[in-house]
């Protein structure tokens, strides 16, 4: 007997749009990156985690937590969603819990994008966005950043030129560390046309100085803010992220979320660090003291640090893109490991995350060196 099966037809039968996209993923992850070395990174200061951990409260409430990892997660998240609410001074309704800002986004997508709808973004603005777009076939229009920041006026003309059905916008931002104050993002909120919702990405906003958080009526259907865990409360590897917006479109992602996807420990550490307001004061001196070094580490070397509102740092090369990404492999080859924005003009930067200093001592020695090799291939006679 045959095991053969019958070529009937191709399978699997993917649908044509997944069938089209590229093969690729929006970073290639830093555990990856080891991997293909075979050896650990000195530095891991590309991916904006926080070398300064969870709060030591955080840890204590996961490994209470830890033995009842048998049993799902609270489906509702309700302790989770109830701290929030009551930290941001709105109701339970008005929020929406999530495997990350990255989770969640793609959820909005699903829920309000359709192929062909369009969809505005800034040209080099966070990539996972622009991939869980094309992943659900909208079109993306795409604005540049003006002087290294997203331009609000240029995002709302375009949206209302398309009739955008999302607009994204990042602040501060990924991935040049620049922000917006209050006011503009306020006055922002008010423009958004008609039939257009706001997704206001505030992943670095507590990493920023007063007066960038705006004030926004939590029942204002023109817009949802999104925040994490992942940055400066140093849970990046539990992956938990919440949206703040209207009842009405808060009750929507019920339909389509995965029900049990907050698991029992990232939901008790989340809590945990939430109410550990102190550690993150503690967590926010730290990050501007790195910054202040990453900047001085740079000036030393001859590059110019963008001012940054977020848990990283944009260091101007001075050069292009194409010596932007021999710095960041040279860099790498040292084991030290950074990113860079993916849009010239900004591609011309590399990216440092704020960290302890130990990464950023080794940091410090090996980024002279790879400008050196980087000048010294810039300056190799070319073969014919």
């Amino acid at each position: 007997m045959s095991l053969a099966y019958p070529c009937r037809m191709k399978t699997p039968r993917f649908t044509p749009l997944v069938a089209d996209l590229p093969a690729t993923v929006p970073f290639v992850g830093p555990d990856a990156q080891m991997r293909a070395n075979g050896r650990p990174f000195r530095a891991r200061i590309g991916a904006n985690e926080s070398g300064f951990g969870p709060s030591p409260k955080a840890v204590e409430a996961m490994r209470r937590a830890a033995p009842e990892s048998w049993m799902y997660g609270d489906s509702e998240c309700y302790d989770l969603r109830a701290a929030l609410a009551e930290h941001h001074g709105v109701t339970p309704a008005h929020i929406i819990i999530g495997e990350g800002i990255d989770g969640l986004l793609g959820m909005l997508v699903r829920m309000l994008v359709a192929p062909g709808d369009p969809v505005v973004t800034s040209d080099g603005a966070y990539p996972t966005f622009s991939y869980h777009v094309a992943g659900y076939g909208g079109v993306l229009h795409k604005v540049p950043y003006r002087d290294d920041h997203e331009d609000p006026g240029a995002l709302l003309a375009r949206a209302d030129e398309t009739g955008a059905k999302l607009l994204y916008f990042c602040n501060p931002d990924n991935p040049m560390g620049t922000w917006h104050s209050a006011r503009v993002v306020e006055r922002m909120i008010k423009a958004v046309p008609h039939g257009t919702l706001m997704v206001l990405d505030e992943a670095y906003i507590d990493a920023s100085p007063s007066g960038t958080a705006p004030e926004i009526d939590p029942d204002n259907p023109h817009v949802i803010r999104m925040r994490t865990f992942s940055k400066l409360y140093g849970l990046a590897g539990l992956r938990v992220g919440y949206g703040i917006g209207s009842p009405d479109l808060i009750a929507m992602f019920d339909r389509i979320r995965n029900h049990f996807g907050m698991g029992r420990v990232a939901q008790a550490g989340a809590l945990a660090a939430l109410q550990d307001q102190a550690w993150l004061q503690s967590v926010q001196g730290d990050v501007a003291r790195a910054r202040a070094r990453i900047a001085q580490i740079a000036a030393d070397c001859g590059l110019y640090a963008l001012p940054s509102a977020a848990s990283f740092v944009a260091l101007d090369t001075g050069r292009d893109g194409d010596f932007a990404r021999r710095l960041v492999d040279a860099l790498m080859a040292r084991d030290i490991f950074v990113r860079m924005p993916f849009v010239a003009p900004q591609d011309r930067c590399i990216r440092v995350s704020a960290a302890p200093d130990g990464p950023l001592d080794a940091f410090e020695t090996a980024l002279p060196k790879a400008l050196a090799d980087c000048a010294h291939a810039t300056k190799a006679p070319q073969k014919t």
